[in-house]
Order: C-alpha cells, then structure tokens, then sequence
C-alpha cells in the first residue's frame, strides 16, 4: 500500500490549502480514511474521519466548520479542505487508513504565519 500525501505549504493566517492524499496498492473504496496532524512538540492528533459510505467526522472542535474531509473513490484519493488557516493549525498533516488495514502517508508540511 502506498499513501502520498501533497497541497501543504506556507500561508498566511485566514488563507486556504487543500491537501490530497493518494493511494495505490489496496481497494481504497472499501477503506475508512482520516488525517491526522502533529505539531512540533506535541502529539499527533485525529483530525477527521470518512467512512466508505463518506460519513464524516471532526475530531477537534477548533477545526470545525472550518475543514472539511472528502473523498474520490474513482481517483483513490482522499482530501482535506482546510479554510481560515490558524497558527494553531501549523503542523505535519497526515493520512492514514483506519479499516481495514492500517498505513500511513509520509505527511505534507503546513505552515501558517500569523
């Protein structure tokens, strides 16, 4: 299975990136996806879930309404839409397979000055 994650870059507080994860190896339209962040010097941390039927989930309450999780099961592709970027949201960005196997993506850096 292979997870590449891309779209992550610097941007100014209240700006926009949309981040891609793509995968290959493994049947992508049957698998539970989420992102996943970490900051420097704290832990990593759930952000969002989709399920195969594309029922969503926001782990942290700062980015919703804000982020939004979405998927392309005829690209295998996994996204992250996340809007009025915060400094707070700085972080490596992660995807990952929940079910029914587990991988990770390298992660794709975000930055966002204040």
């Amino acid at each position: 299975a292979r997870l590449v994650e891309s779209g992550g870059g610097s941007v100014q507080s209240g700006g926009s990136l949309r981040l891609s994860c793509a995968t290959s190896g493994f049947t992508f339209s049957i698998y539970h996806m989420s992102w996943h962040r970490q900051a420097p010097g704290k832990a990593r941390e759930l952000v969002a879930t989709i399920d195969s039927s594309k029922r969503t989930s926001y782990n942290v309450d700062s980015v919703k309404g804000r982020f939004i999780i979405s998927r392309d099961d005829a690209k295998d592709t996994v996204y992250l839409q996340m809007n009025d970027l915060k400094p707070e949201d700085a972080g490596v960005y992660y995807c990952k397979t929940d079910w029914p196997s587990i991988y990770w993506g390298q992660g794709t850096q975000v930055t966002v000055s204040a």
